[in-house]
């Protein structure tokens, strides 16, 4: 298998001009090839692709691996979906024994087993993580009415405090396992996320986007609220891109259109803040989930080009590819200076950022 991608990596290598755009096809496709030699290096024996961390970045390889273009039944795929097995439990979910981010492994788990659910194999596996991550959910299961700020979303453990990261993350695996826009929980998780917007309005009746109305998110509304950018001078919750990208795609996959004023907000606080060079709100820190969400979010929004606040059209795929590309190491793998989030990790970094690279391949 290792000797196969590197006989990719060196085919595709030869198709590049001289000079080629970064963000060329076929060096998109380079470094895709490179990134999954990577990966394959870094793999165990027993299938993980970071055995200290649990389940979560090796699902989050394999998913990435499958999306870039490995066969679903690759060695190296089919040994990191046989070690994700392992951590299944009986009540359905994917994760450590213990775990205090059963959760977030779940959700990204299921992700990986929906990328690889050829034929529908793995439909028991699924529906288990799916029934797991929907009974953690902040609903009337745990005692929140709808008014709560905390109901709807969902956190990184079965006890932990909602966020719009752990959310986002459960709503586009369940939309990516098969449920609707309409699925009940996915309307639940819609009324949480509409709370971590800065936008005053029916959706949003807490004190905190009065404070700062800019019409981006912030990291959560829940237990009195909490922006990883800070707050404001007034005690408003700072918005910043990632979040924004995420609250923008959960809105769009829970049936939210693009007149909502919610969904125009949100592509206004983008529009006026648009770049690849930093996580705006946050610069370096959290760059390559940032990366992956914007790829996320602006292909789900629709659209070959991204208008800037400027008026300006932008071919978001071409600068975003750009980006990824030329901060790729000589090794295959990506890595942020940045260490925050676990960035400094390249396993998991260079999984975000073949993630990336999926989302912003030409659609066929």
């Amino acid at each position: 298998m290792r000797a196969r991608l590197a006989s990719l990596v060196t085919f595709v290598a030869t198709l590049l001009p001289a000079g080629a755009p970064a963000a060329d096809e076929a060096a998109v496709k380079a470094a895709i090839a490179k990134a999954a030699a990577f990966l394959a290096k870094a793999q165990d024996e027993q299938g993980s692709f970071k055995a200290e961390f649990g389940p979560a970045v090796t699902g989050l390889a394999v998913t990435a691996l499958v999306r870039s273009g490995t066969p679903a039944d690759d060695p190296v795929v089919k040994k990191g979906l046989d070690y994700l097995l392992t951590f299944r439990q009986p009540d359905g979910g994917i994760y450590s024994p213990g775990s205090p981010v059963a959760n977030y492994e779940t959700s990204i788990a299921m992700l990986a087993l929906a990328a690889c659910n050829a034929e529908g194999r793995l439909a028991a596996e699924i529906e288990g993580t799916k029934n797991f991550v929907k009974k953690l959910q902040w609903d009337d299961g745990e005692g929140k009415a709808e008014a709560d700020p905390a109901y709807g979303g969902a956190g990184y453990g079965k006890k932990s405090r909602p966020d719009l990261s752990n959310t986002a993350f459960m709503i586009e695996a369940l939309r990516t396992a098969g449920d609707s826009e309409s699925d009940p929980a996915i309307q639940r998780a819609l009324a949480f996320v509409s709370r971590a917007q800065n936008l005053p309005g029916p959706h949003n009746p807490l004190p905190f986007p009065e404070k700062n109305p800019d019409g981006g998110f912030y990291y959560t509304p829940a237990a009195g609220g909490e922006s990883q950018a800070g707050t404001t001078e007034n005690g408003g919750l700072r918005s910043y891109a990632s979040m924004t990208y995420a609250g923008l795609k959960s809105m769009i996959f829970a049936g939210v259109k693009q007149d909502d004023p919610r969904v125009k907000a949100a592509t206004e606080w983008l529009a006026k803040h648009y770049t690849f060079e930093e996580n705006p709100g946050m610069g370096q820190a959290g760059l390559f989930y940032f990366y992956h969400t914007a790829s996320k979010a602006l292909g789900v929004l629709g659209g070959p080009t991204f208008t800037d606040a400027a008026g300006t059209p932008h071919d978001w795929r071409d600068e975003l590819t750009t980006a990824i590309v030329t901060r790729q190491k000589a090794d295959g793998s990506w890595a942020n200076a940045n260490e925050r989030w676990m960035e400094g990790e390249p396993v998991l970094t260079t999984s975000y950022a073949l993630l990336t690279l999926a989302n912003c391949l030409p659609t066929k």
